[in-house]
């Protein structure tokens, strides 16, 4: 029986899960984005240094996405995924999602096990990552076309987001070729989850909209 991921339990966040987070961080993820990338970040005195949770959203371009924020943020963060990820025909992906925290959402509407998972993760020293894109879409797209479910989500677990445009990425390495690609990252100002829904959809997407390439539409 496929397992249900949308349901994620305080345990799964614990030492193990936490240690074996650090080292892919530290290890694959900073090798790969040193070794390959040609890489800026922009903003890095608005990363939270106060030790509260919070709620890291960016655009969504590839699947390096995830690694990008973390590697940005450098916190343990469970991302929201589509459930598709979590049975993808790479066995290798699905064991990576599942392992490195990742729960299943709708992001057009929350559902209950989403907020029981919240819950759960709010006994931890884990942070969540969302892309209200709700998948992955080019420069060009229009960003205002978000659906607000992660302002919902961030007002239900009373935690600020954190808003990082990605910007100027070029691709996925294509060789070994030292800093064949590149990318950018702005990391904003917290986003208060008191404002109401809107308000805060509305700020994000203006910060991704002045950040990268997407349509003011």
């Amino acid at each position: 029986m496929t397992r249900n991921y949308n349901r994620r339990y305080a345990k799964e966040y614990g030492f193990l899960a936490t240690i074996f987070y650090k080292i892919f961080l530290h290890t694959v993820v900073d090798t790969v984005f040193k070794y390959c990338y040609k890489y800026e970040i922009i903003g890095k005195e608005n990363l939270p240094k106060d030790g509260k949770q919070y709620l890291y959203s960016g655009n969504h371009l590839s699947y390096f996405d995830p690694p990008i924020v973390a590697f940005v943020a450098r916190k343990n963060i469970a991302f929201m995924a589509k459930e598709e990820l979590f049975n993808d025909k790479s066995k290798l992906l699905s064991w990576l999602v599942i392992h490195l925290g990742a729960f299943a959402v709708n992001r057009n509407k929350p559902e209950l096990s989403t907020f029981k998972t919240l819950k759960e993760l709010s006994q931890t020293k884990w942070d969540l990552g969302v892309f209200p894109q709700g998948g992955t879409f080019p420069y060009g797209s229009n960003i205002y076309k978000v659906k607000k479910g992660f302002a919902i989500i961030a007002k239900r677990a009373k935690i600020d987001i954190v808003p990082l445009a990605i910007a100027d990425f070029t691709g996925y390495p294509k060789s070994l070729k030292f800093k064949e690609q590149s990318f950018k990252v702005y990391v904003g100002e917290p986003i208060s989850h008191e404002l109401d829904e809107d308000e805060i959809t509305k700020r994000w997407c203006d910060f991704i909209y002045k950040h990268a390439d997407y349509k003011n539409t």
